[in-house]
């Protein structure tokens, strides 16, 4: 699973997602984190915009097994096996 938080949300705190992440990373599931220090809840600056698809390219290329047509950077991935 993949999250992409607002450091400035206040709907959706960051320590709300940061504990699902830490919960989802304790049982070895495959995990991503991506915050925004500049955005509240949801994406709105295009080059945020940018980098949240091509993160969710890039995971869902390592979890299915794919290689994306295009050069994008890297994402770390937790317990990815």
């Amino acid at each position: 699973m993949i999250f992409f938080q607002g450091l400035e949300d206040r709907v959706v705190p960051p320590d709300q997602t940061e504990l699902m992440v830490a919960a989802l990373r304790a049982k070895g599931v495959p995990v991503a984190y991506v915050p925004f220090a500049d955005e509240q809840h949801g994406i709105r600056h295009a080059e945020n915009i940018k980098a949240a698809l091509e993160s969710e390219l890039f995971f869902y290329a390592r979890i299915f097994g794919f290689t994306p047509a295009d050069t994008i950077r890297p994402l770390a991935i937790e317990n990815l096996s």
